[in-house]
């Protein structure tokens, strides 16, 4: 295995997932807000403010060690996505997205993901 150039480069990409970690509660209000202003029934712009929130975990997640945290978000905003390009579900699509909501508030760094009921 290459050594990185950097020798602080662990301590670094440590910094970065705990500033990311930090972050989540911020994240999570984001994608709440977001999905609390879409109500049931919403237009394509409040539909972009929530695809956007999920996006934003789904991107870098992974990254930094929350890898089903970033799956499911990923989950969630294509599903988002398929509901602005005019495809049913927001009903049954509102109550998913707030289980991950609690699951992530409650162990975001949880590497299984509960089935919602």
């Amino acid at each position: 295995m290459a050594t990185p150039l950097d020798p602080n480069y662990r301590a670094r990409l440590q910094a970065l997932g705990d500033m990311f970690a930090a972050s989540i509660p911020t994240r999570m209000a984001a994608i709440a807000d977001a999905l609390a202003a879409a109500g049931m029934s919403p237009d394509r712009a409040k539909l972009e403010t929530l695809h956007h929130a999920l996006h934003t975990v789904a991107g870098s997640a992974g990254s930094f060690g929350f890898t089903v945290l970033g799956e499911q978000a990923r989950r969630l905003e294509q599903a988002v996505r398929g509901v602005m390009d005019g495809g049913p579900g927001w009903q049954l699509l509102v109550p998913e997205i707030q289980h991950y909501l609690d699951w992530a508030r409650n162990d975001a760094r949880n590497t299984a993901f509960p089935a919602h009921d």
